[in-house]
C-alpha cells in the first residue's frame, strides 16, 4: 500500500478557518464539487486525509468523452474502442460506441484541482472523524461552515445515521495488483472459477497493467483469486490496491449536509464505475451550492434540489442492480456465453452502451445548470 504523506511533526499544526464551504474529500466527487465553486467569491476549504492524488483505489478509467468535456485529457494513459469478455466457454469481442480510457490519478486530481482552485480555495489534510450539527470534527480541530459537503467515500462519516459495516452491507469488494506491462485489450472475466458473483479484469494503462477482482458478494474474499489472476496472465502481484464499492443509492442530504460520490452510493452497481459518477454528481451539488453562495436559493432550497436531482436517477439504479444480481446467477450456467454473444452485435451493444452513458452524460459538463424532472422539480420548489 502507498505511504501516507500527510503533514507531520511541527507541519501538523491546529487547523482553523472560516470558510464558506466545507468540502470533505478531495477525490473525484470533492474536486468537482469545488470545480463548480471556482470564480464564485465563496471561501472553499476542501479536506481530506491524504494529500491531493496520493491514494487512488480503484482501475481509474473512464469513457473518454468525461475525460475530454472536463478538460482533463492531459492525464489519458490509453484508450479502448473495444472491450473482451472471457467467460469458461468462450471469449467475446465488444465494439465500444465511445472509448474507455484508463488515466493517471495524480495527475487528474492535480488538473481538476487547478479548475477549481483560485485565491478563495485552500487544500488541507486532515482526518475528519465526525460531525456534531454545522461543526466537523478532526484531528486537528472542529471545523465549522454555513455548507458541508460528505465527499468522503462509502463509510458516510458525515451522517449521524447507523454506519456501514461489511460484509454485512449493501457493499461489493475489489483489489487489484499495479505489475509493470504492457498490453493492448482492455478485457474482463465473467468466471466463477475466480469470482462466484462479480467479475475480473485487466485495465492496460501505458506502463502498467491494472488487474483485479471485483466481488458482488462482500463475505466473498478477493486477494487469492486477484494473485491467480495475475498467475494466469504471466504477471507479478505487486503494488496492491481496493476498497469497498457501494451498490445502492443512499440519501443525498442529511441533517443539512450533502453527500456526492461513495458516500451517497452513487457508484454504479452491476459494472462498479464510480469515478464518472462522482464527478457527475459533484458537479451537481456544486451547482447548487454555487447558486446558495450567489443568493440564488436558499440553503433549504438547495438541499431539496439536489436530493431530486440524485433520487430522479433511482429507478435507473435499481435497473442496473436487478442486472447485477441477474450476472451472479447466469454466471455459473450456460446462458451467460449465449448472453456475452449478443452484446457482439454491433446495434445491441450501440443501444445498451449509449443507455448506460445516458445515465451520466458528458453533456452534463457543459450544461451548467442542474434540470430536474417537472414532478421532482415542483416537489424541490416547494
Amino acid at each position: 500500500m502507498p505511504t501516507r504523506a500527510t503533514k507531520r511533526g511541527p507541519l501538523r499544526t491546529r487547523l482553523e478557518r472560516d470558510c464558506d464551504v466545507l468540502v470533505c474529500g478531495a477525490s473525484f466527487a470533492g474536486l468537482a464539487v469545488a470545480r463548480e465553486l471556482a470564480g464564485s467569491g465563496a471561501r472553499v476549504l476542501v479536506i481530506d486525509r491524504y494529500e491531493l492524488g496520493e491514494r487512488p483505489t480503484s482501475a481509474c478509467a473512464m469513457p473518454t468523452v468525461w475525460l475530454r468535456a472536463l478538460g482533463l485529457m492531459g492525464s489519458l494513459r490509453q484508450s479502448f474502442d473495444e472491450l473482451i469478455v472471457h467467460t469458461p466457454r468462450g471469449s467475446s469481442r465488444w465494439s465500444l460506441p465511445w472509448s474507455f480510457s484508463t488515466f493517471d490519478y495524480r495527475e487528474l486530481c492535480a488538473l481538476l484541482w487547478s479548475q477549481g482552485s483560485c485565491r478563495e480555495a485552500e487544500l488541507e489534510t486532515a482526518t475528519v472523524t465526525g460531525r456534531h450539527g454545522s461543526t466537523v470534527c478532526t484531528d486537528r480541530g472542529e471545523l465549522r461552515a454555513p455548507l458541508i459537503v460528505d465527499a468522503l467515500g462509502w463509510r458516510r462519516v458525515l451522517s449521524n445515521g447507523a454506519p456501514i459495516q461489511p460484509p454485512n452491507a449493501r457493499l461489493s469488494r475489489g483489489l487489484e495488483v499495479h505489475p509493470p506491462g504492457r498490453g493492448e485489450q482492455l478485457q474482463l472475466w465473467i468466471d466463477p472459477g475466480y469470482v462466484r458473483a462479480g467479475y475480473s479484469w485487466s485495465f492496460p494503462a501505458g506502463d502498467e497493467l491494472r488487474v483485479g477482482v471485483g466481488s458482488f458478494w462482500p463475505a466473498h474474499h478477493v486477494k487469492e483469486p486477484t494473485v491467480r489472476l495475475a498467475a494466469d496472465l504471466g504477471l507479478a502481484a505487486e503494488r496492491y490496491q481496493g476498497n469497498w464499492i457501494p451498490h445502492q443509492l443512499r440519501d443525498a442530504v442529511e441533517d443539512g449536509v450533502f453527500f456526492a460520490g461513495d458516500s451517497a452510493g452513487h457508484c454504479l452497481p452491476l459494472t462498479a464505475e464510480g469515478i464518472r459518477t462522482a464527478l457527475y454528481f459533484g458537479l451537481a451539488c456544486g451547482r447548487e451550492l454555487r447558486a446558495v453562495i450567489e443568493s440564488r436559493l436558499a440553503c433549504e432550497q438547495a438541499l431539496r434540489r439536489y436530493a431530486a436531482f440524485s433520487g430522479a436517477h433511482a429507478r435507473k439504479y435499481r435497473w442496473l442492480l436487478a442486472a447485477q444480481r441477474t450476472v451472479g446467477m447466469l454466471t455459473p450456467t450456460r446462458a451467460l456465453p449465449a448472453t456475452t454473444r449478443l452484446l457482439e452485435r454491433p446495434r445491441v451493444a450501440a443501444w445498451i452502451f449509449n443507455q448506460y452513458l445516458a445515465i451520466a452524460p458528458p453533456s452534463f459538463v457543459r450544461d451548467r445548470q442542474v434540470r430536474l424532472p417537472r414532478a421532482r422539480l415542483a416537489t424541490a420548489a416547494a
